[in-house]
């Protein structure tokens, strides 16, 4: 597997590390999960991604409900 760097504002890295929190991942996950949306992996990954969240905020979810 291979590693990328960006460089980021202090503004979009604390816009990132909120998503993150609010999602219940890292922002590397965040991201990881972003890209692999917009690259359009055959294998599902935007179902796999979505499944994640859900099943890592299920509790957040059902104390909402």
């Amino acid at each position: 597997m291979a590693a990328i760097t960006i460089n980021l504002s202090d503004a979009r890295l604390e816009r990132l590390q909120q998503l993150a929190n609010q999602s219940g991942v890292s922002p590397e996950e965040l991201l990881t999960s972003s890209v692999e949306n917009c690259l359009g992996d055959d294998e599902g990954s935007f179902t796999q991604s979505a499944s994640y969240v859900l099943k890592k905020n299920a509790e957040l979810y059902r104390r909402l409900a």
